[in-house]
């Protein structure tokens, strides 16, 4: 059994990676860190919980009853916490914030794309999780990039559920301004844009074209639907064959040769992609769950790959499609 421990528990990312954890079944879960809920139930936080577990939450830090951390702390709390603490060398570390995301000198975490990095993530000790937009829209990007196809600009509209803003009330996450209302954030500068094209260049290292990103705020709670498109000379067949062939290896990513939407993603660690030729320009249609595919699921099929489990294990979930 793989031992892990939590670093951060409280927040939407921890409850679905505590939901996850302890029902896989090469996993026990050793403890969950959180200051602010040491002594209380993880059920008084996550109540979705209930009858899964009688674990509280711990101000404590067992490392050595554990072979894998995983962080689920606000952005730039990870590096803090590495460069005050002593971690044992044997641990595994699985980061769910920015920290450690962009390529730098000194900075030994790799970037945990599965589809993108899975033999460097199975070596590693060190894995940077993905953000959610950028898994999404890497996902629809990426085989056109191993072909060399990206060479015009690109434009990408994706719109969030509110759990992407986090669990901490603010005034563009609560319900009433939420409910029936739609809104356009960080259009063109969103601090996602770096990591995405980091991992396209990672395969085309000449692209330098434009990615005109706008994000919107969804009225809903789960999921992220991306609609890409971009010139492209090839028929929809050479596109259809170049997914397919790309993905082929990869057991969370599904092409479909029919539209999608995100119910069929909702709850799983799927990402759905459909492609469509109109004109001159494909379109890429991507979906995925931001809580799951887009953070906590993943960062378990990162888990797997490290501790060379099989890859779906602890991941065959079913989407909430009605």
């Amino acid at each position: 059994m793989i031992k892990a421990g939590i670093i951060g528990g409280a927040g939407y990312t921890a409850g679905e990676l505590i939901r996850i954890l302890i029902n896989h079944p090469q996993v026990e879960l050793v403890f969950v860190n959180s200051t602010s809920n040491a002594g209380n139930k993880l059920t008084d936080v996550h109540s979705g919980l209930l009858g899964d577990t009688d674990m509280d939450f711990t101000d404590q830090l067992p490392y050595d009853k554990i072979d894998v951390l995983f962080f689920c702390t606000a952005h730039g709390d990870t590096k803090k916490f590495l460069e005050t603490n002593e971690i044992p060398g044997h641990l595994k570390i699985i980061d769910l914030s920015t920290d450690y995301r962009h390529k730098a000198e000194g900075n030994k975490f790799i970037y945990g794309l599965p589809e993108l990095n899975k033999e460097e993530i199975r070596k590693s000790s060190y894995i940077a999780n993905p953000g959610c937009f950028a898994t999404a829209i890497q996902l629809g990007l990426l085989p056109l990039a191993k072909a060399g196809w990206l060479n015009t600009e690109i434009h990408v509209n994706a719109i969030t559920g509110s759990t992407g803003a986090g669990v901490k009330p603010s005034a563009t996450s609560h319900f009433s301004w939420r409910e029936n209302n739609i809104s356009v954030y960080k259009a063109f500068e969103h601090q996602h844009l770096t990591e995405i094209r980091q991992s396209l260049t990672q395969f085309q290292t000449a692209f330098t074209e434009d990615i005109n990103f706008i994000p919107v705020r969804g009225n809903f709670t789960r999921g992220i639907f991306v609609s890409t498109y971009l010139k492209f000379d090839g028929t929809i067949e050479d596109a259809a064959k170049l997914y397919q062939d790309f993905y082929k290896e990869s057991p969370f990513v599904v092409v479909s040769d029919k539209n999608i939407d995100l119910k069929q993603v909702v709850n799983t660690n799927k990402c759905i992609l459909h492609l469509e030729k109109h004109g001159n320009r494909l379109l890429i249609l991507s979906c995925i769950d931001n809580l799951v595919k887009g953070a906590s699921g993943q960062a378990v099929h990162n888990m797997n790959l490290i501790f060379g489990l099989e890859e779906t294990i602890g991941l065959k979930l079913k989407a909430s499609a009605f």
